[in-house]
């Protein structure tokens, strides 16, 4: 079966390949896009979102969200300073300029009213950027938690460090409270997709010139977004983690993760050196019971076909 989905994302290289996915897959169909703050400001996420799904020709609509975390006026450590010297987020893709244009309704509107309709209640909400869309949502809505049928969210550093501090992985440090908001609002089914899984199958220069040879819009732009971050990333030329598409491909390869845990996971919002750390509880004499299942492990053969049948 197709299984609908919403994608809210922060779009730089690894959401534009997310979404590529989502509207490509024939197993998937992508209702809609909601865009939020994140690896670049509103305005760049939201116009690197339409120039990606124009590039592979899909009519999805667009709805701009959250410009600012959700309680703290900006992230942590500014934008402008925490990627000061860093060639790796770029502001704009290196796709054609948008010629589709934004739904007029906001994002957290959007959410709300779609999850209220009985006609959604088999969407599931795929969140690749922090979570301040949908922490507004469910804090305007509180029975949002029992409508959202599952949230499949990347985010977080398990048992691994992170990748903005020790500690922290990005999409969480940026909004922590939003993070936590979202994981306590009692949601059904949670999974999330932290570092662990992510860096457990990279993607390599090899994986990129399969998808050259396909040859097909979202194919090449794939190979050339993921080899910048082979070149600009922390991890190297050998291979590099390609986050957000991993959320995707869950959805039509259930497969693609060898190891996850049943947990309760919250996020720290206060620590000065810990601030945004993913806490995965995994002990059995906690009182609190399992509110998320964490993938630790995927699959890279797994991961690899879903993109290559998403692309051909």
């Amino acid at each position: 079966m197709t299984t609908r989905l919403i994608l809210d994302c922060d779009t730089g290289s690894d959401d534009a390949i997310a979404i590529f996915a989502a509207v490509t897959h024939p197993d998937l169909d992508l209702v809609a896009v909601t865009t939020v703050n994140g690896n670049v400001a509103l305005e760049h996420t939201t116009e690197n979102t339409l120039r990606a799904l124009d590039h592979v020709g899909a009519g999805v609509p667009v709805y701009p969200g959250a410009a600012r975390p959700f309680v703290r006026p900006d992230f942590p450590i500014p934008r402008d300073i925490l990627n000061e010297g860093s060639e790796f987020q770029q502001a704009l893709l290196d796709l054609p300029a948008a010629r589709s244009t934004v739904e007029k309704q906001n994002a957290v509107r959007f959410l709300i009213d779609t999850y209220l309709d009985d006609a959604n209640a088999d969407v599931t909400l795929v969140a690749v950027g922090p979570l301040t869309n949908v922490a507004l949502a469910l804090a305007t809505e509180p029975s949002l938690a029992q409508r959202i049928p599952r949230l499949v969210l990347m985010g977080g550093a398990a048992f691994v460090n992170g990748n903005v501090s020790v500690a922290a992985e990005f999409n969480v440090w940026v909004d922590p409270e939003a993070a936590e908001a979202v994981l306590s609002a009692g949601i059904r089914e949670v999974v999330i997709v932290p570092l662990d899984a992510t860096h457990s199958a990279p993607l390599t220069s090899v994986d990129c010139d399969a998808f050259d040879a396909l040859g097909t819009p979202a194919a090449t732009a794939s190979a050339s977004l993921i080899r910048h971050r082979l070149t600009h990333g922390q991890d190297g030329p050998e291979g590099s983690p390609v986050h957000d598409p991993m959320c995707v491909a869950y959805l039509a390869r259930p497969d693609l993760f060898t190891e996850s845990v049943e947990a309760y996971v919250s996020v720290e919002t206060t620590g000065s050196r810990t601030l945004g750390q993913l806490l995965v509880d995994t002990r059995p004499w906690r009182t609190e019971g399992s509110n998320a299942t964490v993938a630790l492990r995927a699959d890279h053969g797994v991961y690899r076909d879903f993109l290559h049948t998403a692309f051909e």
